[in-house]
């Protein structure tokens, strides 16, 4: 197995920050060098591990939906992606294939989660509520099953070393404006919708995904940061798909389900994965790449 890149290290451009998975390094006044590792977190925790080839998956996912929802949004693409004249050559070799050119966008602190499967946190608010983000959902509904219609379930992005929270449509609203707000909610369902329809149609199930989105001065809305990629969303085989059960899937949650059953308390450090945890993680992550994207 390849040793997979944990960690970048691009010492021609100033870095900004090191995220769970992305590396981010300032690139001129006005745009932003993205690269993504082969790092994995879990339960908000990064696990001491790369999984080799991730990250050139997720990039390739990411710029596939961009470009495909690019009527809809705009995102924080930069038309030009050429990076031979800041890098050196083992930098350059460090981002093929898992770097992005973005532009400086100001990210909003809210992610836009669209759901059509009943789920996760989303399960565990019905089962305590009967709601999930304050939308009544109606009773007896199963672990995994399908909603009657897509809901936005949007989260507050905590500070470093918290857990995001669900949030209602009331308090995203206090925290960037009624306008804003109607906005990031409608235009999550409508992706939602539309990549549910194209994946399932190619044997995918998605359960729920979250967005991203950022404004530029003019507070003019876009897609940022990564797009239906097995970090971001549960992306379930429709043939394994049963309702009553978590279902098995293409993404991360191969990885919690193998945590789940360590007597670890989900804080940092996070414990070492078997190799064979980390060669079908990343089979999963190839699978997931190769039924969206190619045909």
């Amino acid at each position: 197995m390849e040793e997979g890149l944990y960690e970048s290290r691009i010492d021609s451009l100033p870095l900004i920050h090191r995220g769970k998975v992305r590396d981010l390094y300032a690139l001129g006044p006005d745009h932003l060098l993205i690269v993504t590792t082969d790092r994995l977190s879990a339960f908000d925790v990064v696990l001491p591990q790369p999984v080799p080839g991730k990250g050139a998956v997720l990039t390739a996912l990411t710029e596939f939906w961009m470009r495909r929802f690019s009527p809809r949004i705009p995102n924080h693409l930069a038309a030009d992606q050429s990076l031979e004249p800041y890098l050196r050559p083992d930098e350059l070799r460090q981002c093929a294939g898992r770097a992005a050119v973005v532009r400086k966008l100001r990210a909003l602190p809210v992610e836009a989660v669209g759901r059509g499967y009943l789920i996760g946190s989303g399960w565990k608010d019905y089962q305590a509520t009967g709601s999930v983000c304050g939308i009544r959902l109606p009773p007896g509904l199963r672990l995994a099953d399908k909603l009657p219609e897509p809901i936005f379930t949007p989260a507050f992005k905590a500070p470093k070393g918290e857990h995001d929270a669900n949030i209602t449509q009331a308090e995203v609203e206090r925290l960037i404006g009624p306008q804003l707000a109607a906005q990031v909610r409608e235009i999550t369902l409508v992706l939602y919708r539309e990549a549910a329809e194209y994946a399932a149609q190619r044997g995918i199930l998605i359960a729920d995904t979250k967005f991203e989105f950022g404004v530029d001065e003019e507070n003019r809305l876009y897609l940022i940061d990564e797009v239906l990629t097995p970090d971001s969303s549960r992306f379930w085989p429709a043939a394994a798909y049963r309702p009553g059960v978590s279902p098995p899937s293409f993404d991360k949650q191969y990885v919690r389900d193998y945590l789940e059953t360590l007597d670890w308390n989900k804080r940092a450090p996070g414990p070492r994965l078997p190799p064979e945890v980390i060669a079908k993680t990343a089979e999963k992550y190839r699978e997931a790449l190769r039924l969206l994207t190619s045909g």
